[in-house]
């Protein structure tokens, strides 16, 4: 295996006499040596001497590198944990980036050198923050009983249990922690269980939900030494303005009974405060995340995926030219020729990213262009789109040009469907009817062939509602799927359908799917889906339809839209499309006289 840039070519399983073991505790001693104002030389003659001194026990209990641990969490780290962060050739880590050993200096100062007791840290999805920090820093703590009682608080119960598990692996069965520190797990006599763990050095880790209250718990009459928030706010967390309040709110107060204050005797620090250590990413400029970034009590930490302007980046030069042929609708895999085009320039495409080795050049470029807020949101932590209007451009065509250029129903479809979308109250801020038929093309690209927002009183009017849908089914005689929203009829309009049509001398004939289904996903989620599709011009619209496409175009978002039909329908067209069958009619052949089976 390969770490700075040296080969290791030995696996060996004696820890003691192990070459990457020696090399790692060699190289943090000098490090520790020289950032105390040693020189090179005097650092490495000093280290030298230091392991000459302790060669007989270099990794056992009470040993050289169990000092070293304790001296520097980027060791303890890269020793203690190597499994999980240095790439082996039976492992699947990956090679850490600058971003990582930043944090782990950073909690050396907050923990070790108390320089601060409360720090935020906002990092992009995917940058392994919750193993590099809620996982190694619990073990580091608890191995040095440094922190008697340390409480993990995650999203869920499922991610608390998840934690938990993980951190037991790390003490019942890590052989370099069992080396130097002995069996830390005893369920015999202390508490396992799957939401906390008691060591038998007497402290306990324990993880909760974000949903269940910090304050009054404690161990052993030890309220928690260090607490924990890791993606601490959920979706439902951040949709209202109430929802994002109660959310800090809930946070501070809690955090302000949990934990215990610093401990003064004749101006002397003799106990360190409770260490509150918050992870997550932007979701909203006024979530739990961002309201915490202007907290003056909190030492606060922001990286970005990308440290450059992304939009004009992946906007101009060869990516600009990758954009056009991917969203190209002429092209019969437009995907595929992209793609080649990025293989053929592959070396003057690269950009850097926060973690080289994770993320992927072309995959990250390819999120940003089909979510464009999204990624942002997620990747750079920049939420200041949301709220802003979600589509930015529309490609629309005539439905029928008597001029020899594109329009939509040249196209050749593949498929073609109907989705209604009722609406549940008739007052003037209603929402409208929502009607849209659309196709997909043997190109890939998606057709709106008619896009209509009607007003029909849901109680007065029901037979007029059930009367267009038959006249939408005449007019486009390949409609074979029509998908009507559940939630207002409760699935009696669908059933009235299905007996027009077999009542309907035209329609009974054609084999017409009819799917009835509640929608209980949270729109915003369900719109985003779409919003690159359309901005790119993979979704063509019929340029007649005013109504419903300016509706598209006003959309930001549920909470700030007055209307949401017409954006709505065009996500369920867009993920329905693709998935519905078409049985095709079975065809009989005349066999030739005399040729039987």
């Amino acid at each position: 295996m390969e770490y700075d840039g040296i080969e290791f070519f030995n696996e060996n399983k004696d820890i003691e006499n192990d070459q990457f073991n020696r090399y790692l505790l060699h190289k943090y001693i000098k490090k520790l040596y020289m950032d105390n104002g040693a020189n090179e030389n005097e650092a490495e003659q000093a280290t030298e001497e230091l392991i000459i001194k302790f060669k007989d026990n270099l990794f056992g209990v009470n040993g050289l590198a169990s000092m070293i641990g304790e001296l520097s969490i980027p060791f303890f780290c890269s020793y203690f944990l190597q499994d999980t962060f240095v790439p082996k050739p039976d492992n699947v880590a990956r090679e850490l980036a600058p971003v990582h050993y930043m944090i782990w200096d950073t909690l050396e100062n907050m923990i070790n050198k108390d320089l601060y007791d409360k720090l935020e840290l906002i990092m992009p999805r995917g940058t392994a923050k919750s193993t590099v920090v809620n996982f190694a820093l619990s073990v580091y703590l608890h191995c040095y009983r440094k922190s008697i009682y340390t409480l993990v608080c995650g999203k869920t119960d499922q991610d608390s249990t998840e934690f938990i598990v993980q951190t037991r692996q790390a003490f019942e069965e890590n052989p370099y922690i069992i080396k130097a520190f002995g069996k830390l797990i005893d369920s015999k006599n202390y508490t396992v269980n799957k939401n906390e763990l008691e060591l038998a050095n007497r402290t306990k880790i324990q993880a909760i939900s974000s949903t269940t209250s910090m304050r009054g718990k404690k161990y052993n009459g030890n309220r928690p030494s260090c607490i924990i928030a890791d993606d601490y706010q959920s979706k439902a967390d951040c949709v209202t303005e109430e929802a994002r309040q109660k959310k800090y709110d809930t946070w501070t107060q809690d955090s302000e009974f949990a934990g215990d204050k610093a401990v003064y005797r004749h101006g002397k620090k003799i106990r360190s405060g409770t260490k509150f250590i918050v992870l997550g990413t932007i979701v909203h400029t006024s979530c739990f995340m961002s309201r915490l970034l202007k907290n003056k009590e909190y030492k606060h930490i922001l990286r970005r995926a990308c440290d450059f302007d992304v939009d004009e980046y992946f906007h101009s030069g060869l990516w600009e030219d990758f954009r056009k042929l991917y969203f190209n609708n002429k092209l019969q895999d437009s995907v595929s020729e992209a793609k080649e085009f990025y293989y053929q320039h592959e070396k003057e495409m690269q950009y850097k990213t926060i973690w080289q080795d994770k993320y992927s050049c072309l995959e990250e470029a390819i999120s940003y262009y089909n979510n464009p807020t999204a990624w942002k949101q997620e990747m750079m932590n920049d939420a200041s789109k949301i709220g802003t209007k979600w589509f930015a451009s529309i490609k629309t065509l005539p439905y029928k040009s008597n001029e020899c250029k594109d329009d939509i129903i040249s196209h050749n479809v593949v498929k073609m469907m109907l989705c209604v979308d009722p609406a549940s109250t008739d007052t003037k801020r209603s929402d409208s009817f929502a009607f849209l038929v659309g196709s997909v093309s043997d190109n890939g690209f998606k057709y709106i062939h008619k896009g209509e927002l009607i007003k029909f009183d849901a109680r007065t009017q029901f037979d007029e509602y059930l009367g267009h849908i038959i006249e939408l089914l005449k007019i486009y005689k390949q409609i074979t799927h029509v998908f009507i929203e559940k939630n207002t009829f409760n699935g009696s309009d669908a059933n009235q359908l299905e007996k027009l049509i077999e009542q309907d001398a035209e329609l009974s004939g054609r084999d017409i799917a009819i799917i009835n289904e509640s929608q209980r996903k949270n729109k915003d989620d369900k719109i985003a889906s779409c919003v690159s599709a359309v901005n790119n011009g993979a979704i063509i619209f019929n340029e007649d339809d005013t109504d419903f496409i300016d509706e598209v175009k006003s959309f930001c978002g549920q909470n700030f839209s007055l209307h949401d039909d017409a954006p709505d329908c065009v996500s369920e067209f867009y993920n329905r499309i693709d998935n519905i069958e078409i049985i095709q009619p079975l065809r009989f052949l005349h066999l030739p006289k005399g040729l039987k089976f």
